[in-house]
C-alpha cells in the first residue's frame, strides 16, 4: 500500500499580509501530479485543512477543486479536522463524499471506525482521529481526565479494540492531529496547551503500523512508524530552514514502513538577516537574499532613520522588521511580538503577573488558577466555534 501523508494545508492563510492562495494552488497541483506519477493508492491529510473555522470563499473553492481532481483519479482520500478547522463545517456532506472516495473524519465518536482499503496483500484499516479538545470530548470517549494524553489514549483504545476484532494480518494506519513529545514546534502553530501540558507521548500510538501526524509544521520523524509531514508551505519565519515535503509511505505485506520525502514547490525562499542597518544594505554576502521574503533584525544601538524604506530598495520582498539592539538602553525596544515569540499562553500570563508585581512571580496556587482560567477560555472558544 502506497500512500501520501500530508497535513496542515491551512488554506486561506496569508504570510505577513502576502496572499498565499496562488502558492497553495501550486502545492495542490503538485500533490495531484505526485498522486498520478507515483501511482499513489491513498492520500492522507492529518488536519488543519483550513486556517480558520470560517474560511474565505476562495479557500473553500480551492479545497473543492482539489477533492474533485483526486476523486477523478479514483484515489481515496482520508482526512481529519485539525484545531484550526471547524469540525462540523468540514464534515458537512461527508456521507455523500464518501461515495466518491473522499473520507472525512471529523466526529470523535467515530475514532474506532476505520476506512477500509486494500491491496494485493489484504486490507489496510485507516483510522481518523480528528483534533480532540479534551474538555469537549472527554465524556464522548470515556477518558478519565480532561487532558490531551487521556483523550488521545482513550481514542487509541477504541482503535486497538476494533483492530483486535479484524482478521489477522490487517495492517493499520492512524491519522491524528496532536503535539507529540519529541516534536519540534515553530511560531506558526496555535497553542493547544491544556492543564499546563500540550504534548502526549509517542507510545500512545503503539499497536498500529503507521501514525500520520499533523499539527507541527516541520517534517519530522519521531520513530520509524510515527511521523509529521509538516505544512506544505512556510507560515512563519521560524520555518526559514524547513525543507517542506510530504511523506510517500510504502506499507508492505508485513506492515513494515518505507518512507520517502517528496519536496513541495517553494513559492519564494525565506531569509532571516541580522545586523546593523549599514551592513544589511552593503554586505555583498547578503546578495543571495535579495529575491527572498526577508525578516530583518536591526542591531543598531540607536534606531536608524526610515530603515524599512532603505531596506526595501535592496530587498523588495522584505516583510518584517525587528529591532534588537546588541547593547544599551534601546534593548527594551524589541517588539512585543518578538518578546512573546515561542511562549505559551500560560507563560505569557505568568510573565504579566510578575511584571505588574515588580518581579514577584506567581506562586503554585496562582499558576494553577491561571491554568484553569486559560483552559476554560479555550473550551468556551471551541464550543463557540462548534455552535457557529
Amino acid at each position: 500500500m502506497r500512500f501520501l501523508h500530508t497535513s496542515d494545508w491551512h488554506l486561506g492563510r496569508s504570510f505577513h499580509r502576502v496572499n498565499l492562495l496562488t502558492a497553495q494552488r501550486a502545492f495542490l497541483d503538485h500533490l495531484v501530479e505526485t498522486v498520478r506519477a507515483r501511482e499513489v493508492d491513498a492520500v492522507l491529510v492529518a488536519g488543519d485543512v483550513y486556517d480558520r473555522a470560517v474560511p474565505p470563499l476562495a479557500a473553500v473553492e480551492l479545497f473543492d477543486d482539489a477533492l474533485h481532481r483526486l476523486a477523478e483519479l479514483g484515489v481515496p482520500t482520508v482526512m481529519i479536522s485539525g484545531n484550526h478547522d471547524s469540525a462540523r463545517r468540514l464534515g458537512v456532506g461527508a456521507g455523500l463524499m464518501e461515495r466518491a472516495g473522499i473520507h472525512l473524519r471529523t466526529d470523535p465518536a467515530g475514532c474506532g471506525t476505520p476506512v477500509l482499503l486494500g491491496d494485493a496483500h489484504g486490507p489496510v484499516a485507516f483510522y481518523g482521529l480528528p483534533y480532540l479538545e479534551p474538555a469537549m470530548v472527554r465524556e464522548t470517549l470515556g477518558a478519565q481526565r480532561a487532558d490531551h494524553a487521556a483523550v488521545l489514549g482513550a481514542a487509541m483504545d477504541r482503535v486497538r479494540a476494533d483492530l483486535a476484532d479484524r482478521p489477522a494480518g490487517t495492517r493499520s494506519v492512524v491519522l491524528a492531529h496532536a503535539f507529540v513529545t519529541g516534536g519540534t514546534a515553530s511560531d506558526s502553530e496555535r497553542d493547544i496547551t491544556v492543564g499546563g501540558v500540550a504534548s502526549v507521548p509517542a507510545g500512545v500510538f503503539d499497536g498500529v503500523d503507521y501514525a500520520a501526524l499533523g499539527h507541527l509544521h516541520g517534517c519530522q520523524t519521531l520513530s520509524e512508524r510515527v511521523r509529521y509531514s509538516g505544512s506544505p508551505l512556510a507560515y512563519s519565519f521560524s520555518e526559514a530552514d524547513h525543507r517542506k515535503t510530504s511523506w510517500l509511505v510504502e506499507l508492505d505485506e508485513t506492515g513494515a514502513v518505507h518512507a520517502e520525502r517528496v519536496d513541495a514547490p517553494v513559492p519564494r525562499a525565506l531569509a532571516r538577516i541580522r545586523g546593523p542597518l549599514d551592513r544589511l544594505l552593503d554586505d555583498p554576502a547578503l546578495a543571495r537574499h535579495e529575491d527572498s521574503w526577508v525578516e530583518a533584525t536591526l542591531t543598531d544601538a540607536v534606531r536608524p532613520h526610515e530603515p524599512m524604506a532603505r531596506l526595501v530598495k535592496r530587498y523588495p520582498h522584505i516583510l518584517s522588521l525587528v529591532f534588537d539592539p546588541d547593547e544599551g538602553p534601546a534593548r527594551s525596544s524589541a517588539s512585543y511580538a518578538q518578546r512573546l515569540r515561542g511562549r505559551s499562553d500560560q507563560e505569557i500570563a505568568e510573565d504579566f503577573v510578575a511584571h505588574v508585581r515588580s518581579g514577584r512571580a506567581a506562586d503554585e496556587q496562582e499558576r494553577a488558577e491561571l491554568r484553569s482560567a486559560i483552559d476554560e477560555v479555550r473550551a468556551e472558544d471551541m464550543a463557540a466555534e462548534v455552535a457557529r
